[in-house]
């Protein structure tokens, strides 16, 4: 049985007192705890509705004071219809850095293992446009780490290409990669139930043997796409390149061996093709980022689609 206070003990409303007292401080304590935890909750969700309103980071038409400057536009990671190396990220910057009067001269800044060739494509076209409408306003790519297929689809566009003399620059191919299933279907005892309406609906599925009449119309569309690229690669680079079997069949090079193949012009950094190519130190980057809006809604979504393309294949310039 729980205690209760003995009239006959003098000290019984003290201890009643002291336990009341208690409870309170200990209710108190609850409270306090519980409007913290509301209180971060808020604060949270503000900050969060913040970020989502504002485009952080999206510089692009937002710097155009006159002053005179290089414009750098970066274009980083997997060339793809979403995120920040899409061609509508780094077109939109381009025509940004381009209309701001004070730009003398376009640095692309390339880290990138390539991706698609639409992506790519649309990006060399507006370069090639922009270059075009502007012939006083020169466009170089710097690249850095990577410049491979995609990338390189996209460099060759350029007035010239630095590179460092470590850099990886080349991959002129084309690959569509993906799966089949049909030996871990057999071990497992599944069926696969497959209606088209159209002989060829069921092109490259992963789930079917893989049909020889398929395969050779692949090679059809590899080697069309790869034709484009080369030809995109000529225009760009002329009689720069030293043309050879290799050259156009996927091998990649060092930054110092492909300014001996005319895959690149000299070796150089952004800071250096600012300062002592385009004349002009001071360096404003045009690139075009992601919102949190965008990469939360939007990541999403590409993730589920390129993990089923990826299963069916589609076609790289990586």
């Amino acid at each position: 049985m729980p205690d209760t206070p003995d009239s006959n003990d003098p000290a019984w409303e003290r201890k009643i007192i002291e336990k009341l007292a208690l409870e309170t401080l200990a209710e108190q304590k609850r409270r306090r705890r519980w409007g913290i935890f509301f209180k971060i909750l808020g604060f949270a969700y503000l900050t969060f509705l913040i970020l989502a309103l504002g485009d952080w980071g999206d510089t692009a038409g937002k710097l155009g004071d006159g002053k005179k400057h290089t414009a750098l536009i970066q274009l980083n990671g997997v060339i793809k219809p979403t995120g920040e190396g899409s061609a509508e990220k780094i077109t939109e910057a381009l025509q940004a850095a381009y209309k701001d009067r004070g730009t003398l001269g376009v640095i692309l800044r390339i880290n990138s293992p390539g991706g698609s060739p639409v992506q790519s494509g649309i990006i060399y076209d507006e370069i090639r446009r922009l270059r075009a409408k502007h012939p006083s306003v020169p466009l170089y790519a710097v690249v850095e780490d990577v410049c491979a297929s995609g990338g390189y689809y996209v460099a060759s566009a350029a007035d010239k290409i630095f590179v460092d003399k470590a850099s990886v620059v080349g991959s002129i191919g084309v690959l569509m990669d993906g799966f089949g299933f049909t030996g871990t279907m057999d071990k497992l005892g599944v069926e696969r139930r497959l209606l088209t309406a159209g002989q060829n609906k069921g092109f490259l599925d992963p789930f079917s043997p893989q049909d020889d009449q398929h395969k050779q119309h692949a090679q059809v569309l590899l080697d069309d796409i790869h034709k484009q690229f080369i030809d995109v690669v000529r225009k760009g680079r002329g009689k720069r390149l030293k043309e050879s079997p290799e050259l156009f069949s996927g091998l990649m090079w060092t930054g110092a061996k492909s300014i001996e193949l005319g895959l690149a012009d000299e070796l150089g950094s952004v800071e250096y093709v600012a300062r002592e190519v385009i004349k002009a130190e001071n360096i404003l980057d045009y690139t075009m980022r992601a919102s949190l809006t965008e990469r939360l809604t939007r990541q999403f979504g590409a993730d589920m689609a390129e993990g089923v393309t990826s299963v069916v294949g589609k076609f790289w310039l990586r």
